[in-house]
């Protein structure tokens, strides 16, 4: 095992016994992530929900639901971490709020993101979802979600940004036709030619 190998393995340790947030988070801390050095696509998030909380899967719930299908991918391809990072800006679940889940916890991005993404020297596209990952990813960027998204090809092919797909932006769906006649045969096309050949 190299050097860098042994590094990435202790860092992925140490995150996944973090306390960082223990005393503010309403169940006790569980960092929920995918990554592996090998991975080719970068799926950068907010935090995970409930579900995924209690299966420790990131994206187990009708929004991976709703995320895999945009992408074109079953649900073994998705869970493959040699071809999918699902690494979110917060890595446990940080509560319900008013109008849905809170935000990503602030300490996380800071102490954890550079060090795991600098490990992730194969990625050839990086889906930038919700607004705390684009001020990470897309820090220039101007505008609302929707002329961003609507500019899309500004990014490609590294970098795609996407509404969330959670069931609560279906009226944002409905509302903008062109994500789905424009923006996702775009973004399958661009995930399959970086699917292995082998790998159905």
């Amino acid at each position: 095992m190299s050097d860098r190998d042994q590094t990435f393995l202790d860092l992925l340790a140490e995150l996944r016994t973090c306390q960082v947030c223990a005393e503010k988070l309403p169940q006790a801390p569980r960092p929920v992530l995918q990554i592996h050095p090998q991975a080719k696509i970068l799926i950068a998030a907010q935090a995970p929900g409930r579900r995924a909380h209690a299966s420790g899967l990131p994206f187990d719930d009708l929004s991976g639901d709703r995320l895999r299908d945009w992408l074109g991918v079953s649900r073994a391809q998705f869970y493959d971490p040699q071809i999918f990072a699902l690494v979110p800006m917060g890595f446990c679940y940080p509560g319900k709020g008013r109008s849905g889940d809170l935000p990503p916890r602030s300490e996380c991005a800071p102490r954890w993101r550079n060090s795991l993404l600098s490990h992730l020297l194969q990625v050839e596209l990086t889906l930038v979802i919700g607004q705390y990952a684009r001020q990470y990813h897309l820090p220039t960027s101007q505008g609302s979600l929707q002329e961003l998204v609507r500019n899309w090809r500004d990014y490609a092919p590294a970098l795609i940004p996407l509404p969330h797909p959670s069931p609560r932006n279906t009226l944002w769906l409905r509302r903008n036709p062109w994500f789905v006649e424009e923006v996702l045969p775009a973004l399958r096309e661009r995930v399959a030619a970086i699917l292995p050949s082998d790998f159905s």
